[in-house]
């Protein structure tokens, strides 16, 4: 693939080998201390515990770093889309605490929870069908027969300190299922009244304790429009139905997701369920897209393959820096969202071709997102100014996320050569001042452009 920055006709395009010697730009997503991605320099974590009902999930966040993430804040938990491991898509019922184990301890081993995946989930398939007498969830005994808070003790035996909320388990973060719905002549509620029940129930206990509240995931798959209330009750919601470990299941969210993008924001998040990376027959471009995507648009990242197995290459998509800083973003909370969709008509629902342009705001400039929804290779191209974040008059210094690697400045347009199918380009612009004079036409969007005397330029 070559990525080319282009100008207008009147001044050639450098090629990218050219252009990038003669660019003048900082590293714009090595974060500063204290903000972005934690470096691999390990203290004690807390350990943070997450419930699900009916799926539970039981989570430890841990492994603290010198640049701890921002996970709360005095405004409430969950500003930033959470990072960690659940154990669904790997195992789905097959799971046990030694299992559990094993992949919180290959988190910290192959450094992904330095790259910030600092929760551990167990989702469903954990409890005995039978309450205890006082009607609490029980663990299944052949599954954990130490008991939950016995693997707490486990967790912490790695070197980290506790972050315990009040009961037994100690849970920090809830995943509520909308599943297993009694008859309505005893709830008399719909899924939003069924969520509005637990988020009064955990804002209670929460004011009773003096503790900060748990993290509440809606677990919903977009029913009822979740995007226009689920930030009342919850942290992230799902979007669509269960993600699948192929390329029809990637293109189905995207484009379900690229009408509601805009919902996305500090401490309320689009959930675009699980990540498949390192599952199925995902190839690596199509890996890289599903990642990239799930992370710009500021989807919780959650690994969901069998740690134990999972190849070089998989770990460095999951570990991206550049990726990742983009979606803990302590600045920006906004997500990408479609500019112009490409192959199709612009609103446009396509399961199997969704938008392929899209653009949003970062602290440390404008990312773009490219994908290449055809079978073949593809170039994709566009003005710079398409992009509402984009000032008409400017040139921007170009950043590859991918390749780490800085490629010369746009003026105008930016063309992606031989895209490889189903791939995607990742970019970061940011402004290197006034574009070059005497270019042709005078205006970058030719619409209503006027001359100095009054002529339209577009006549």
């Amino acid at each position: 693939m070559t990525i080319n920055p282009t100008v207008e006709e009147s001044h050639p395009p450098e090629t990218s080998e050219s252009a990038g010697s003669s660019a003048t730009v900082h590293t714009p997503l090595l974060p500063s201390a204290g903000h972005g991605v934690p470096k691999r320099r390990w203290k004690g974590l807390p350990v943070t515990m997450v419930v699900s009902v009916l799926a539970l999930i039981f989570a430890f966040f841990f492994f603290r770093t010198s640049a701890k993430r921002d996970i709360g804040g005095q405004d409430g938990v969950g500003k930033l889309p959470v990072m960690g491991y659940n154990t669904w898509n790997a195992y789905h019922c097959d799971i046990d605490e030694d299992l559990v184990l094993k992949n919180a301890k290959l988190l910290k081993d192959l450094g992904l929870a330095g790259a910030g995946y600092t929760f551990v989930n167990i989702d469903d398939c954990y409890s005995e069908r039978e309450r205890n007498a006082a009607g609490d969830i029980v663990e299944s005994k052949t599954k954990f027969p130490s008991g939950m808070r016995s693997l707490t003790d486990q967790i912490h035996a790695l070197g980290l300190d506790a972050k315990l909320f009040q009961e037994d388990w100690g849970f920090d973060y809830l995943k509520y299922d909308n599943c297993a719905v009694p008859f309505d002549n005893i709830t008399r509620e719909n899924i939003i009244g069924r969520y509005a029940r637990m988020s009064n129930a955990i804002t209670d206990l929460s004011q009773a304790t003096g503790k900060p509240p748990l993290i509440l995931s809606l677990c919903e798959w977009g029913r009822e429009q979740v995007w226009l209330w689920g930030r009342k009750y919850g942290q992230s919601w799902r979007t669509t139905d269960d993600i699948e470990p192929n390329w029809r299941s990637i293109t189905y969210i995207l484009n379900r997701n690229s009408f509601h993008a805009w919902a996305n924001d500090f401490y309320g998040h689009n959930d675009m369920d699980m990540l498949e990376i390192g599952n199925g027959d995902l190839t690596y471009e199509e890996a890289k897209t599903h990642f990239t995507a799930w992370a710009l648009l500021k989807s919780p990242l959650l690994i969901g393959t069998d740690l134990e197995t999972a190849s070089a290459v998989t770990i460095e998509i999951l570990t991206n820096p550049e990726v990742i800083a983009i979606n803990q973003d302590p600045v920006v909370g906004t997500s990408i969202t479609p500019f112009r969709w490409g192959i199709n008509p612009d609103y446009v629902s396509n399961d199997t071709h969704p938008a392929q342009y899209w653009s949003g705001q970062s602290q440390n400039g404008t990312v773009f997102m490219l994908i290449n929804t055809l079978d073949e290779p593809a170039t994709l191209s566009f003005n710079l100014t398409e992009s509402p974040w984009i000032r008409a008059g400017r040139q921007y210094s170009v950043r590859d996320l991918w390749a780490h690697t800085h490629n010369g400045t746009a003026v105008r347009n930016f063309t992606a050569y031989n895209v490889p199918a189903h791939g995607v380009v990742a970019l970061l612009l940011q402004d290197a001042g006034d574009e070059p004079e005497g270019l042709w036409p005078p205006c970058s969007v030719i619409e209503w452009c006027m001359s100095e005397a009054g002529v339209r330029i577009d006549q």
